[in-house]
């Protein structure tokens, strides 16, 4: 969950083009403290990311702002370096799509590869397998951001691989199941 002082905190140093200072903790749990020049917020998978410059490792970096631990602004200000790639939104995504990611899923979905690939919260390859359904291939280290992710595409589909992700779906089926129950039950006893 992102903190919205957080994100007004470095939508205001993106702005002003002043720096930012916070603790960052990697994907794999390693905690760093960074000071970066902030070029952009971007929106992405239902996640936010900050891009920026960072200032030790003189380089570009994608960083996740639920990660990002008591931004503040440094005080400094710079001037705007040359950005990597034209749209900071396809720049995070190239990022994301290199990342090694605990689980890969493999997935047939009941819709044309054409409708799917124009979804703007898609993450992941669509390949078609027909005319009327495709194949595709998205990771993440959450098995139930996969879920959710394959869920909100809003067709059929069956999932292949991996097998935790099988047996995730079937947990989350149990517990939807038993929310729709209940809720069936209690408009029930009102009338």
């Amino acid at each position: 969950m992102v903190d919205p002082v957080a994100l007004t905190t470095i939508a205001g140093a993106c702005r002003d083009r002043e720096s930012l200072c916070f603790h960052y903790e990697s994907r794999d749990g390693t905690a760093t403290r960074r000071v970066v020049e902030p070029h952009k917020l971007v929106n992405l998978g239902r996640r936010w990311y900050l891009v920026a410059w960072d200032c030790d490792r003189r380089d570009w970096r994608t960083f996740r702002v639920d990660r990002l631990r008591r931004a503040m602004a440094a005080g400094a200000r710079f001037e705007p370096r040359h950005a990597p790639g034209v749209d900071a939104a396809a720049y995070v995504a190239a990022n994301l799509s290199g990342a090694v990611w605990r689980y890969h899923a493999r997935v047939t979905l009941h819709a044309p590869a054409a409708e799917v690939r124009g979804r703007p919260d898609l993450w992941g390859q669509v390949e078609a397998l027909d005319e009327r359904s495709c194949e595709y291939r998205t990771s993440d280290d959450s098995l139930d951001w996969l879920a959710m992710r394959i869920g909100m595409l809003g067709v059929a589909f069956v999932v292949h691989e991996p097998p935790e992700l099988v047996e995730r779906f079937g947990v989350l089926a149990a517990r939807f199941g038993a929310a729709t129950a209940a809720t069936g039950a209690d408009r029930r006893r009102r009338t």
